[in-house]
């Protein structure tokens, strides 16, 4: 697959994000996935002093071939959005994933102004504070493809 040129893309003039900490991208009201990787888990499991077979079975679930982070059943928030001192917090974002990392630089997000735009109205941090060249864009792109089917998928059974 060819890099696109970031000065042919809507957003050539590059975009404005900063992360308000407020955790409305790891927010109900829909089910949604955060996929995992491999490495991911093992990551995680070490930050939260558990073993990765042990993080599968209380925080993990299979969806077809890829592993996602579950969700409060309730109000659909991922299970690591937990309310300290009055703020949402992720408890493992030092080592949070791949799809969180690259956020809002996501390719639904990125298909034009106005999916850009209607993302703002959920994150407060969209189109504000820190300016994002295309090019830095199209690197995080490049670097954080959680969409894609790949090779180091997270396997359900525990190594």
């Amino acid at each position: 697959m060819r890099d696109v040129d970031p000065k042919t893309k809507w957003y050539a003039a590059g975009l404005h994000f900063e992360c308000t900490g407020c955790g409305a991208c790891c927010s109900g009201p829909g089910e949604g996935y955060i996929w995992v990787t491999r490495p991911e888990i093992e990551l995680i499991a070490r930050h939260l002093k558990t073993t990765p077979g042990q993080l599968r079975q209380k925080y993990l679930r299979r969806v077809g071939l890829r592993t996602t982070i579950i969700e409060h059943e309730t109000t659909k928030d991922c299970i690591f959005l937990r309310t300290i001192g009055g703020r949402k917090q992720c408890v493992i974002y030092p080592v949070r994933p791949s799809q969180c990392r690259t956020w809002p630089f996501w390719p639904d997000n990125l298909s034009g102004p106005n999916a850009w735009n209607n993302a703002g109205l959920r994150c407060p941090g969209i189109n504000r504070g820190r300016h994002y060249s295309a090019k830095q864009i199209e690197r995080i792109k490049r670097n954080g493809k959680w969409w894609l089917n790949q090779n180091d998928i997270a396997e359900s059974s525990p190594k």
